[in-house]
Parts: C-alpha cells; sequence; structure tokens
C-alpha cells in the first residue's frame, strides 16, 4: 500500500521518508544580514515565494516515482530519464503556478475549514480500508508527515474550489449541446467506449505574434519526429510538455467519447491504441494525442426499492423512548385499517415526503444514509415495519416494491452534461492557467 501527497499523487508511485532530504535541504539555507538562517529562495512569485528546500523535496518526490514506474516496467521498455535539470524546471514551473493559484484564492476568500478538509481526509481514509483516526499513524508508516499532509490537501481543496469559482461554473451547457450529444451517443459507436489518453502540448500565450506561433509549431514538429524515431511518449511529455499533467507523461486517464477534449476527440475515435497523432492546433498552442488504451462499455443496471416512510424526531419533550413508542401506537392504527398515506401526511416529520403520503420513490443504493438503507433490505414486501432507528430519527416503513432498473439513459443524460463541461474545461483549464501565470511577476533564482 502506498499513500501518496495530493499535489503529485498521480506522478508520485513511491514516498521518500522526509528525514532523507536533510543534507539537501541544509545545502538550500543561507545566513540573514541578522547571522538568522534563512531559506534559499527558487523563486520569487509576486506577493510570495517559492522556496529552494520545497523544490527539493518536490524534486526528489518526483524522481522517486517516475524511477519505481521505470522499474515497473520491462527491462527491453525501460528507456533513459530526462536529464534531472529538465524536469526540475517542471516542477519548478508547477510550484509556481500553484503558488499563483493560492495567492488568487486567498484574495477571492476562498478558504476551506477544518470540517470540510475532515471529510476529505476521511474519504481518503475510509478508501483505504482505515478510520480518519487511524491515517496519521498510516501515514507515518509511509514516512509521511501528517500535518505536511494536511497542509498540502488543504492547498489542493483551495485551489480545487478556485477552478470551479474561475473555470467551471462559468463554461455553460446549452439544451442543443445536450441534445447533441445524446443523440451522438445514440448513433456514434465511440460512446459505447471509454478512452485512456495522453497528450504533449507546446503552448502559446494569450498575445501571441506569429513568430512565436510558429516557433511553437516547429518545437511540436520536433517532438513528433521524434515520437516517430521511436522515443517514448510518457518521457517526452515529462521533458517537454507545457501542460499541466506533464509530470503524470501526460496521462488524462480514462475518458468517455464525449468527454475528451474536443480539440481532438474526432482523432482519438479514430485511432487504435498504440497510435499518437499529427500536430494538433488549438487554441492555446500545439498538442499531439496518443491514445493508450480502449475498453468498452455496460449497462447501468440497479437494484431499486420502492419505498415509503414516516419520521419521527425526539425533541426537548419525547426522548428516544418516547418517540418510540408513539411510532408504535401508529403502526397500530395503520394496521387497524387507517390509510398510511394519509396518517403520513398529518404526522410525518420529512418535509420532503409527508406532503407525497411519505413516498419516497424508487430508491437506489447510495440514495439514504447507510443504516436506513440497510434496514430497508431486509423488509418483506408490502409489510409494515416495526420503528427503525436511524440519525435522522425514527421511521415506520414500508417497501412498496422491487425492480431491477436500466439506468443507462438516465445516466447516459446526466454523463453527457459532465462530459460536455469537461471536454470545454480541459482547454479553458490550460488558458485560465496560461492567464494567471501571463499576468504574474516571477522572478527565478539561479
Amino acid at each position: 500500500m502506498n499513500i501518496r501527497r495530493p499535489f503529485f499523487a498521480a506522478a508520485v508511485a513511491a514516498v521518500v521518508l522526509v528525514c532523507g532530504l536533510a543534507p539537501a535541504l541544509a545545502q538550500d539555507r543561507e545566513l540573514g544580514a541578522g547571522g538568522v538562517l534563512l531559506e534559499g529562495v527558487a523563486a520569487v512569485v509576486d506577493e510570495g515565494v517559492v522556496l529552494k528546500s520545497e523544490l527539493a523535496e518536490r524534486l526528489e518526490l518526483v524522481m522517486q516515482g517516475l524511477n519505481a514506474q521505470q522499474a515497473q516496467l520491462p527491462p527491453e521498455q525501460r528507456r533513459p530519464l530526462p536529464p534531472i535539470s529538465v524536469i526540475e524546471q517542471q516542477v519548478l514551473e508547477q510550484l509556481i503556478v500553484r503558488e499563483i493559484q493560492l495567492q488568487r484564492a486567498e484574495r477571492v476568500g476562498i478558504t476551506v475549514s477544518d470540517d470540510l478538509l475532515n471529510e476529505a481526509l476521511s474519504r481518503i481514509a475510509q478508501n483505504l480500508g482505515y478510520t480518519l483516526e487511524e491515517l496519521p499513524a498510516v501515514l507515518a508508516a509511509e514516512g509521511i508527515d501528517y500535518t505536511m499532509y494536511r497542509d498540502d490537501s488543504r492547498r489542493d481543496l483551495i485551489i480545487e474550489q478556485l477552478e470551479q469559482r474561475d473555470v467551471i461554473r462559468n463554461i455553460s451547457i446549452t439544451p442543443r449541446e445536450l441534445d447533441q450529444c445524446l443523440a451522438n451517443a445514440d448513433e456514434s459507436a465511440s460512446d459505447a467506449f471509454d478512452y485512456n489518453v495522453s497528450h504533449i502540448l507546446i503552448g502559446v500565450p494569450a498575445n501571441a505574434t506569429q513568430q512565436d506561433i510558429e516557433a511553437a509549431r516547429r518545437r511540436i514538429e520536433e517532438i513528433h519526429d521524434r515520437l516517430e524515431a521511436g522515443e517514448d511518449f510518457a518521457r517526452l511529455a515529462v521533458a517537454t510538455s507545457d501542460a499541466q499533467t506533464a509530470l503524470e507523461g501526460g496521462s488524462l486517464g480514462w475518458r468517455k467519447g464525449a468527454q475528451l477534449p474536443t480539440v481532438f476527440a474526432d482523432v482519438v475515435v479514430r485511432m487504435k491504441p498504440g497510435e499518437f497523432s499529427e500536430p494538433i492546433q488549438s487554441t492555446g498552442g500545439f498538442q499531439i494525442v496518443r491514445l493508450n488504451d480502449m475498453r468498452g462499455a455496460e449497462r447501468m443496471m440497479v437494484d431499486q426499492l420502492h419505498v415509503r416512510h414516516i419520521l419521527a424526531r425526539p425533541n426537548e419533550i419525547l426522548d428516544d423512548a418516547a418517540v418510540r413508542q408513539k411510532l408504535l401506537g401508529i403502526r397500530e392504527q395503520i394496521l387497524g385499517g387507517d390509510d398510511f398515506a394519509t396518517v403520513a401526511e398529518a404526522v410525518s416529520e420529512d418535509p420532503n415526503s409527508a406532503s407525497e403520503g411519505g413516498d419516497l420513490g424508487w430508491l437506489s443504493p447510495g440514495d439514504t444514509i447507510p443504516e436506513f438503507e440497510q434496514a430497508i433490505a431486509a423488509l418483506p414486501l408490502n409489510e409494515l415495519s416495526m420503528p427503525i432507528q436511524t440519525r435522522s430519527g425514527w421511521h415506520l416503513v414500508e417497501v412498496l416494491g422491487r425492480r431491477s432498473y436500466d439506468r443507462t439513459d438516465e445516466v447516459k443524460r446526466q454523463e453527457c452534461a459532465r462530459q460536455i463541461r469537461a471536454a470545454k474545461a480541459e482547454e479553458e483549464r490550460e488558458l485560465w492557467v496560461r492567464r494567471l501565470r501571463d499576468q504574474a511577476f516571477v522572478d527565478i533564482r539561479r
């Protein structure tokens, strides 16, 4: 098992012990005028800095990750890594962009509370099979300082919120785009597949001159020639790409056909795994895309329950025992002939379902809290339950039906909206990052 810091989660496959960096970090310190030991500065970024110690630590993490990736390959597929100076430049550029983003987030008032951070870390721990309380010990076993991990995670969440504010929120989806996506999904076989893709981007500034564009064109053509000559795509991405995915070998991961970035979507669906494209010009520069793999999609079948309930909650007057007793009395009324829906409308404390006679509709796994879902799963059809306690209160529940439901079309519509937004976001995010970088004051110290 390996737990990685969020910033390099996709790139780092092995974590370095922080104490192993001490000699390198010591070399990055210098004495100030008052004899105080100061951190060396790798870059001044607007009102902030990127420290040499931070750069050294990130570089060490990335190198360990890249070396681990190489070690997992068969010997005949291994390629020499780019010079460390090239990788260091990529790492420094990511740290500069990260610092610019964090400063902007602070200016617009974006913060992440401890509760939100703990919720995110709880999900990470749960995915690994642990609790939040166990996470510090698990991280320590991997040589990761928990406080630093929390700080990195908080910054990641801040940047995610900034991207939502500056990029995702401003992406609109028209009814025509959604209808077209759904029509294409029915007509095009490509939507039945997922595509694993990588790309190399040679960017141009927002105010690029013709000379800048021609220089970028020459660079991408040179990279294409090197790919034709047999050089490794991921290695070239690390060494040359201007995209934020460079240190991940240019990987964009798995995407549905309609979720592919629009600039190269039509190209990818005609490719075979292992192929790479000719240079493609886009708003942000020039790109080469590689199709790593593809796989078929499946129908989305879920087991659903049609449920209705009556909810009662403890309060200052009624404790749990009294509420349970109250529901037992209501249960006897319904069993004696009173109409469930009428009673639910009159007494249920669930504002969402009371007006519907307590009807919750067809519920899929994950639609309700776990303890309620677990309780209703075992109930016989059309049989009124005894009072059931959950964190929401006490319930009388009746399961009206069970079915295996094909949600493919419903999910397809939801996916279309998400894919359209994601396809637009990919290019918008690159342009946004480039604008932030172009507008910032950056002084790289050598």
